[in-house]
């Protein structure tokens, strides 16, 4: 195998860690939320967890095999999980739903932070800088003159997927619009009549799709300028084209 083939795998292998994690970590929180507040459903279903296996042998589709496909297709990842729930509960206590919505995007986001927190620490300290060239992948990059088995090469490539992957599924998902989180999340806020037509709006399959679809295009208009974002605040006073 040579170094480019090792190098892609290790890259792969991080990347895959991180998804993984914050897949579960997302779907957790959903769980942990519906839990508390009266729905045992995913409880019952292992899902109260980090244990990533329930989310695997629940989708394994949209947990395995459209990560691996678009990583090597794309240079990222793509995927999804789900978490069950009662309806029944939802409509009975729609403020409860909505705050289940909420909390799988909220757990991605304060997961960024933690690891952007860490990111600084190690910019501040000298052990991570600016690299010449920025993507999703490499926001960070060790000194000039570590050695390449350092431990701060894959810190590195984890600490700036980490960041990058878990704003970006945090925000995507809060877009109010089927089946995204958002869309939970407005149907428990809005009022009686009002939610009861946006569930069923959001129950019909062929509209999820197309909404998804106009989703994913607010969503490529944001990318960019988030990431700008992300990386002045990494590197006050370096300046990205």
């Amino acid at each position: 195998m040579n170094s480019f083939d090792s190098g892609l795998l290790g890259e792969f292998a991080i990347w895959y860690v991180v998804f993984l994690f914050s897949l579960t970590l997302h779907e957790g929180a959903h769980a942990l939320v519906a839990w508390w507040g009266g729905d045992d459903t995913a409880y019952r279903g292992g899902q109260v967890t980090l244990n990533p296996w329930p989310h695997l042998r629940r989708e394994p589709f949209g947990t395995v095999l459209v990560p691996l496909f678009t990583f090597f297709s794309m240079g990222w990842m793509m995927g999804w999980a789900s978490t069950p729930y009662d309806p029944h509960w939802g409509q009975r206590h729609p403020r409860r739903q909505a705050l289940m919505s909420l909390a799988g995007p909220v757990a991605n986001l304060l997961f960024a932070a933690v690891a952007f927190l860490v990111m600084k620490i190690f910019l501040a300290g000298g052990y991570l800088t600016s690299p010449a060239s920025v993507d999703f992948s490499h926001m960070v990059a060790p000194p000039p003159g570590t050695p390449e088995g350092s431990l701060l090469v894959p810190l590195a490539l984890l600490l700036s997927v980490a960041v990058n992957l878990n704003v970006l599924l945090g925000l995507f998902n809060l877009i109010p619009l089927p089946p995204l989180d958002g869309a939970g999340v407005l149907e428990g806020l809005l009022p009686g009549p009002a939610s009861r037509i946006y569930g069923l709006l959001r129950a019909n399959s062929m509209l999820s799709l197309i909404s998804l679809l106009a989703a994913w295009k607010i969503f490529g208009l944001i990318v960019d300028p988030v990431f700008s974002l992300i990386l002045r605040l990494a590197h006050p006073g370096v300046l990205y084209s």
